[in-house]
């Protein structure tokens, strides 16, 4: 196994099966592969596996597990793209499946989901909204990706947001997923996020006036800087974000750091380098008057835990800091102790009113 196989699959194996890779799959598919060209072929064989499974459950009209089979390819196809910036055309053929096997499955998804497209420099944004089971006006939680995160990795923290009464809406921001290959990334996620807000608070069902964020990793440096400029935001949760991603360059993985380049547009990691260091919330933290629940690890490899606590104290409105002491990057080796508390914290906030929000707060 080469380094960045190994980098891969020890920073990342929590990840993958909280976010609906089976355990067995997993092992299996990491112990088949020695050399990281390999990675994005041996997950789009195993995508491939559920996919087609998806495709026989649909022949045979049993819609529900269609949308399962589909929603599982769509995350296979996801970690076999998500850093393979070194191979962009098998990146991308992967990314392509990835999006027509979520785009497949969203009829079919309970509650079903809706692709919407909002314009965006010359571009577009792409985004996943499900409202949940119930009459509406619903409050929504917008959910910001990371780095090599997508929408298509998203399934079960919306189920935590839409059982308990929220519409959630997973989007690809510049720099991710279906917005990577014309929109680099940028620090000022003011503007993108005002276009996100305005075109989700537009959609039938969801109720404008209460609308959350809720971003992991870099999205956990997006999440509280579009809440700082957007004011329609009523509360933000920003999960292992850094202060100022610039100021973790030197630790990160080859793997983060290569994609990041690809990301931002930059000719080398030198420039790369330079770009994160415009990813800063000096300033935009103070203008956070809402209520914000900063979540991290104290054994995140990627982003000191000290940024998290920087953010907290700075920040101007109501703050709660969850500091794991056991957490990795994203907490996603002890996604028990944060999760649900910080499902049922936006439930409060947003004042949703679904049957587990009301259980949560009898």
């Amino acid at each position: 196994m080469d380094e960045r196989v190994a980098s891969a699959v020890s920073h990342w194996a929590p990840r993958f099966t909280t976010n609906g890779v089976a355990v067995a799959d997993f092992q299996k598919v990491t112990s088949s592969v020695e050399r990281w060209d390999d990675w994005c072929s041996a997950w789009s064989a195993a995508a491939q596996v559920h996919e087609d499974l998806g495709r026989e459950a649909l022949g045979e009209g049993r819609t529900r597990s269609a949308g399962a089979h589909f929603s599982t390819a769509a995350v296979y196809y996801h970690f076999g793209k998500f850093l393979f910036v070194d191979h962009p055309d098998e990146m991308r053929a992967a990314h392509l499946r990835a999006v027509a096997c979520l785009t497949e499955a969203l009829p079919y998804l309970d509650p079903a989901g809706e692709r919407l497209e909002i314009p965006f420099e010359g571009s577009r944004l792409v985004g996943v909204l499900r409202r949940p089971n119930g009459p509406g006006p619903h409050p929504v939680v917008v959910m910001l990706a990371g780095l090599d995160s997508t929408k298509e990795e998203f399934r079960s923290t919306e189920a935590l947001f839409l059982e308990r009464g929220m519409a959630t809406f997973s989007v690809d921001g510049p720099g991710q997923g279906e917005a990577e290959y014309d929109l680099p990334i940028r620090g000022d996620w003011e503007l993108p996020g005002r276009a996100i807000v305005d075109a989700v608070a537009a959609q039938p069902g969801i109720d404008g006036d209460r609308i959350g964020v809720w971003g992991v990793s870099l999205g956990g440096y997006y999440a509280p800087r579009m809440t700082s400029g957007v004011p329609e935001v009523r509360a933000c949760i920003a999960l292992a974000g850094p202060y100022n991603f610039g100021e973790c360059w030197d630790r990160l993985p080859e793997l983060t750091r290569a994609a990041f380049t690809a990301r931002s547009f930059s000719r080398d990691q030198e420039e790369g380098r330079k770009r994160a260091l415009e990813l800063d919330l000096t300033g935009a933290a103070g203008r956070i008057r809402v209520p914000l629940l900063v979540v991290a690890g104290k054994q995140d490899r990627l982003i000191p835990w000290q940024h998290a606590e920087r953010l907290a104290a700075e920040a101007a409105g109501p703050t709660e800091l969850i500091m794991l002491d056991d957490g990795n990057h994203g907490n996603m080796n002890v996604a028990a102790k944060h999760r649900y508390r910080s499902a049922d914290w936006m439930a409060r906030q947003l004042g949703a009113d679904g049957p587990a929000a009301s259980r949560s707060s009898a």
